[in-house]
């Protein structure tokens, strides 16, 4: 599925750049996945084989009518494909093209003890260094790493844990 997506996202993304409207795409299909993580069982209603498909891309138009003309065929072909599950993958697919334009890029931070705002600074400051982009960082503590960070990053991971190095240890050890 996750290759549908990226082509759906693409052909989205192709369309808003030839036709200049990145920036207005961008916000409908952002308002649109908001509405989907506050209200997920309408997707489960936009895939309901107990409506029919007239009724189901009746109410797209109800619920983003005042969206961009191409955002709304973009939501009713996922319909009518029936690829509306796919959603919420497109969309994500859709901001990474975005990040890739604006020469950004997202880094996943996980953590074991929150990080201070000095931390947070230098270690931005670093990724952006490593990268030449701009860095969108997302902080998520996860408890089962004992100590130091680890950083998913344009495909990459990057471990700075305490088990990751202590696990080096212990294959030098043998």
């Amino acid at each position: 599925m996750a290759d549908l997506s990226k082509e759906y996202a693409s052909a989205l993304f192709s369309l808003a750049c030839e036709k200049g409207i990145i920036n207005e795409i961008k916000a409908d299909i952002g308002d649109v996945h908001m509405v989907i993580k506050e209200n997920p069982e309408y997707l489960d209603v936009l895939s309901s084989p107990a409506l029919t498909l007239s009724n189901r891309l009746s109410l797209i138009d109800e619920a983003f009518g005042e969206k961009n003309e191409y955002v709304i065929s973009f939501l009713k072909l996922l319909c009518e494909s029936r690829n509306i599950a796919t959603l919420s993958e497109c969309i994500n697919e859709f901001f990474l093209l975005i990040t890739a334009l604006e020469n950004r890029t997202v880094a996943k931070i996980y953590y074991a003890f929150q990080l201070t705002d000095a931390q947070k600074e230098k270690l931005i400051k670093k990724l952006k260094s490593i990268t030449n982009k701009e860095i969108d960082p997302i902080y998520i503590e996860d408890k089962d790493l004992i100590g130091g960070i680890k950083i998913e990053l344009d495909g990459k991971v990057l471990d700075g844990s305490l088990s990751s190095r202590l696990n080096n240890i212990k294959g030098v050890i043998g």
